[in-house]
C-alpha cells in the first residue's frame, strides 16, 4: 500500500508546485513582463478559476479511465505547459501556459485522493490523505522556495524549465513503478454523482472550503511580496523564508491527518481560529524577528493542516461519490484561491501590503461562523455500504 501512496505523493508534489510556484515568482515575473504585482497575481486567479470551473465535470468524466495511464498523461501535459511558460514573452502567453495544467489539477488530485482512501480504508482516510498531502506540503516546503531560489540565481524562466523536467521524471516513475489499476468496481453514473449537490450539507462544506481558502490566499499569494516590502528581505532570503514557512507545514499536515478522522468539522474549527490569529499578528510582529518567526510558524502549521482536513471533510460529507466530492472540494478551494488573489491584489492597491493579514483573518472569521452553523445542523450519517466510483 505504501509505495503507490508515495508515488502519488511525489507526483502530487510536482502538480501542486506547478500551481503554487507563482507565489515565489510574482515580483520577478511582474518586473520582467512589465506589469504590476497585482496584475501578475491574476495568473493565480486564472489558474484557480479554471480548476474551480472544470474540476467536477472533468473528474466525473475521467473517473471511468484507468488511473495509471491517466496520471501519466496529466504529468506529460504539465511538462509541455511548463515548457511554454518558460518561453512566454508576455502575460497573454503565460496565461495560456497556466490554463493547460489547471485542467489537470482537479482530475489528478481528486482521483489520487480517492485511490489513497481505497488503499487505506475509510477509517484511515485522514492518514491516507495526509500521505498524499505530504506532496502538497513539500510543494510549499521545497517546490516554491526552490523555484524562488532558482529564479533569484538564473531568472524565473529557469524555474519553469526545472518544473517541466520534473514532470517528465515523475511521469517516468509512475510508468515504471505504479501498478495498473483494475476496473473491478461498479461505476457511478454522472447523474448519480451530481446528485450529491442536492444535499445542503455537502454544499455547506464546499462553501466552508471556499471561505477558508479565500482567507488563506488573500495573504499567502503575496507572501513573497510581504517578505520583500515589509520585512526587507532580498531574493535569496525570501526563498529561505518561504522554505521555513513551508517546513513548519509538515507538522500541520501530520496533525491535520491524525485529527480529521475523529471529527472533520471540529478539526476545521480547531485550526481555523489560530490561523486567523496568526494572520492578524503578521504585521505587528514584523519588527521583532523571534515574534515574526513564531507568528509565521502558527500561520504555516494551521494553513497546512487545513489542506487534508478540508479534503477529508468534504469527501466524508458525500461517501457515495468520494471522488466527485473530492473534486468539489478542489473546485471550492481553487475558487477561494482565485478570489483570495483578487482580494489580496485589491487590498494592496487600496491600503498596501500591510493590510493583507487583517483582510485574510476577517475572511477566515466568516468561515468559522459557517462552520458553527454546519455543526449545529449536525452531520449526515454515512451509509452502511457506500457505493464507490473508483475504477
Amino acid at each position: 500500500m505504501l509505495l503507490p501512496l508515495l508515488l502519488l505523493s511525489a507526483a502530487g508534489f510536482t502538480v501542486l508546485t506547478t500551481e503554487f510556484i507563482l507565489v515565489g515568482l510574482l515580483p520577478s515575473l511582474a518586473r520582467d513582463l512589465g506589469v504590476s504585482v497585482s496584475q501578475a497575481g491574476l495568473l493565480v486567479t486564472l489558474f484557480a478559476f479554471a480548476v474551480a470551473a472544470s474540476g467536477p465535470f472533468l473528474t466525473a468524466y475521467f473517473s471511468r479511465f484507468e488511473r495509471k495511464r491517466l496520471f501519466i498523461v496529466v504529468l506529460l501535459l504539465f511538462a509541455a505547459s511548463n515548457a511554454v511558460a518558460a518561453m512566454a514573452p508576455n502575460l497573454g502567453v503565460m496565461a495560456f501556459a497556466r490554463l493547460i495544467p489547471a485542467l489537470g489539477v482537479p482530475v489528478f488530485w481528486a482521483l489520487a485522493s480517492e485511490t489513497a482512501v481505497d488503499l487505506a480504508g475509510q477509517e484511515r482516510a485522514g492518514r491516507a490523505i495526509s500521505v498524499i498531502s505530504f506532496g502538497v506540503i513539500c510543494a510549499t516546503v521545497i517546490g516554491v522556495p526552490t523555484g524562488t531560489l532558482i529564479a533569484d540565481a538564473f531568472g524565473w524562466r529557469a524555474a519553469f524549465v526545472a518544473l517541466s523536467i520534473a514532470s517528465l521524471l515523475k511521469a517516468t516513475l509512475l510508468f515504471v513503478f505504479l501498478p495498473d489499476s483494475r476496473m473491478d468496481k461498479p461505476q457511478v453514473k454522472l447523474s448519480q454523482q451530481f446528485r450529491v449537490l442536492r444535499d445542503p450539507r455537502v454544499s455547506g462544506h464546499v462553501l466552508l472550503s471556499v471561505l477558508l481558502f479565500t482567507g488563506m490566499f488573500t495573504a499567502y499569494t503575496y507572501l513573497a511580496d510581504m517578505f520583500e516590502r515589509l520585512a526587507g528581505f532580498n531574493g535569496s532570503v525570501v526563498g529561505w523564508a518561504l522554505m521555513a514557512f513551508g517546513a513548519v507545514g509538515l507538522i500541520g499536515n501530520t496533525l491535520g491527518g491524525r485529527i480529521v478522522d475523529r471529527n472533520p468539522l471540529a478539526a476545521s474549527m480547531i485550526f481555523s481560529v489560530p490561523m486567523a490569529l496568526g494572520l492578524v499578528l503578521v504585521v505587528p510582529s514584523i519588527h521583532s524577528l523571534p515574534l515574526f518567526a513564531a507568528t509565521l510558524a502558527l500561520w504555516g502549521v494551521t494553513q497546512a493542516a487545513l489542506f487534508p482536513v478540508s479534503h477529508v471533510r468534504v469527501m466524508k460529507s458525500a461517501p457515495e461519490a468520494p471522488a466527485f466530492a473530492a473534486s468539489l472540494n478542489i473546485s471550492g478551494a481553487n475558487l477561494g484561491i482565485g478570489v483570495g488573489a483578487i482580494v489580496g491584489g485589491r487590498v494592496i492597491d487600496a491600503i498596501g501590503v500591510g493590510g493583507l493579514g487583517y483582510a485574510a483573518a476577517a475572511i477566515v472569521g466568516v468561515s468559522v461562523l459557517v462552520g458553527v452553523v454546519l455543526m449545529s445542523a449536525g452531520e449526515r450519517p454515512e451509509p452502511v455500504e457506500a457505493v464507490d466510483c473508483t475504477s
